[in-house]
């Protein structure tokens, strides 16, 4: 799904505020005790509570060899004046034949309310509409998770109806509100359309 130059963990993305970057193996605390959040983790359909310090080395060793196929992206959110402490993920992974990849996401609770998941996640989106093929971006969230429904909404997703989504991490299948967004519909940074070159 994604190309060659995200393939290499020195690959970052940038925001006004966030650095963007492949997590490692120096990240599996600071990962672990926001993820170990009830908060956090319960809104979740993967993350497993209690959060235990194999889970964070797991989740880190699964993210980089995704990574690095090209399969999906998984970047920590850090401030940019404190690029090792990873406050938060965004994701895109599972691109399917259709050409649709899922958007995930979760911010540490002493950060929710400023805007950072927006950010980052609007980066995200902008580099997939801008460097693969994708033509839309599917994602889910708890109908009463509504930190999760707002930030939806700010990056200009559509409902597009309820469904049942297997949660693992809480014992089966949970009610979810589903959501996409269309190649040229997003809310980005820099626009959601692929850029056009002159031709030559």
């Amino acid at each position: 799904m994604f190309p060659e130059i995200t393939h290499d963990d020195v690959f970052r993305l940038e925001t006004e505020r966030l650095w963007l970057r492949w997590p490692r193996a120096a990240d599996a605390e600071e990962i672990r005790r926001h993820v170990g959040d009830p908060d956090v983790a319960l809104m979740t359909a993967s993350i497993p509570h209690p959060y235990e310090a194999h889970d964070a080395d797991d989740f880190i060793k699964s993210a980089r060899v995704e990574n690095a196929a090209g399969g999906g992206l998984h970047l920590v959110v850090t401030p940019k004046n404190r690029p090792g402490e990873p406050i938060g993920l965004v994701s895109l992974h599972g691109a399917d034949r259709r050409g649709a990849a899922t958007l995930g996401f979760w911010l540490g609770k002493p950060y929710w309310g400023q805007g950072y998941t927006t950010e980052a996640a609007r980066a995200l989106i902008d580099l997939a509409f801008g460097i693969t093929s994708l033509d839309r971006i599917v994602s889910s969230s708890r109908p009463d998770n509504a930190l999760s429904l707002h930030i939806h909404e700010k990056l200009g997703f559509r409902r597009i109806g309820r469904g049942i989504l297997a949660a693992p991490a809480r014992g089966g299948d949970i009610d979810v509100e589903l959501f996409e967004l269309k190649r040229g519909e997003a809310h980005t940074l820099f626009g959601a359309r692929r850029p056009r070159f002159p031709s030559s």
